[in-house]
């Protein structure tokens, strides 16, 4: 496997077709301005000793030695092996709510967009412990299995909104069912599932959930989103601009509250501890402080670990490619010019 450890650099490679176009104009306003200052035989006698192949031959030199320099700095790299490296640490699943009462702004911004906001603020905290995703709302999806990979899953969560799960509701028993069906029983891991919900209009089997959760040893944290007086829901344009808010059949406002005891019965049964979220306190950071005291347990993660830089097979070559490309001059050669004149002299005695 190749990769590059500084992709960013490769964008570089993108000034040689600006150096051909460059190249390209200088040598068609020199040949203009040559033609404006006299014929072609008399230009060839002024300027008999200059070569327009061996100029020719330096740029492509120096093109050759800048995509060599461009790749070497972007650090090419090889992997020669997959293994398994052990790491230490803790499974843990997000269950986040993406109903539409979640975006209610009783939270700031809203209830959603403070969600997201904490749990990159977890990811940022993680060493070494898996996160997973499952957005809900009438039912549960996995928008990221259980991963180290904490840049993919900022990517992930980024993308989530409202529309993330078409069937309208709110159930977290299905959520919960996902993250037991997501989990690897096989890992002794512990194994954390972290539901962030209003907890508005729960639906079914929740309760049951959780405590089918608790008996597999998985513990299950809740966190509260909104106020118990509750707010509208805004309706927002495709511009930005907020046009009316969540109405009912009849015309009414709509307006969504906290449901704090359904939120603590299910962390109640779940064998955890439910927490009421705020506009500014971080509610993950809390958990998180409460599940990295638990003992952490190893588990196998399949990646290259043999990547070998190299770079050097790119830059030395293009050092030494600027050395030929300096060493060339404009000026014909000798040799070959005598050549030249011996095969014009043979096909005028033919």
């Amino acid at each position: 496997m190749i990769r590059f450890a500084h992709t960013e650099y490769l964008y570089a490679l993108l000034l040689i077709p600006v150096l051909v176009a460059v190249y390209w104009y200088v040598a068609l306003a020199r040949r203009r301005a040559l033609g404006r200052f006299g014929q072609q035989p008399t230009l060839a006698q002024i300027a008999g000793e200059a070569s327009t192949t061996k100029r020719l031959v330096k740029f492509l030199v120096l093109l050759l030695a800048v995509a060599l320099l461009v790749v070497g700095l972007a650090n090419p790299q090889v992997g020669t092996r997959m293994e398994e490296v052990k790491q230490e640490g803790i499974d843990i699943f997000i269950a986040l709510d993406v109903s539409l009462s979640m975006k209610a702004e009783d939270i700031k911004p809203s209830r959603l967009e403070k969600a997201k906001l904490e749990i990159r603020n977890l990811i940022e905290r993680l060493a070494g412990d898996r996160i997973g995703l499952i957005v809900f709302a009438g039912e549960a999806f996995t928008q990221f299995p259980l991963t180290t990979d904490y840049s993919a899953a900022n990517l992930f969560l980024d993308a989530v909104d409202v529309d993330a799960v078409p069937m309208p509701g709110t159930s977290i028993g299905s959520a919960i069912e996902k993250a037991m069906e997501s989990f690897d029983f096989k890992d002794q891991t512990t194994k954390v599932v972290i539901i962030i919900s209003d907890g508005e209009d729960t639906e079914g089997n929740s309760y049951d959930a959780a405590e089918e959760a608790a008996k597999k040893g998985i513990l299950l944290y809740t966190v509260g989103l909104g106020t118990s007086a509750g707010a509208p829901i805004p309706i927002y344009s495709a511009s930005g601009q907020q046009t009316d808010f969540k109405r009912d059949k009849a015309g009414n406002v709509v307006v969504t509250k906290l449901d704090e005891a359904a939120l603590e019965r299910i962390a109640t049964a779940g064998s955890g501890k439910y927490f009421r979220g705020t506009s500014s306190q971080d509610e993950l950071d809390e958990i998180y402080k409460n599940i990295n005291a638990l003992q952490k347990k190893e588990f196998g993660v399949k990646q290259f670990t043999d990547f070998e830089d190299r770079f050097q097979y790119f830059l030395l070559p293009a050092g030494l490619l600027l050395l030929l490309e300096l060493l060339i001059t404009d000026k014909k050669s000798p040799l070959l010019a005598r050549w030249n004149l011996l095969r014009k002299e043979e096909e005028v005695k033919a």
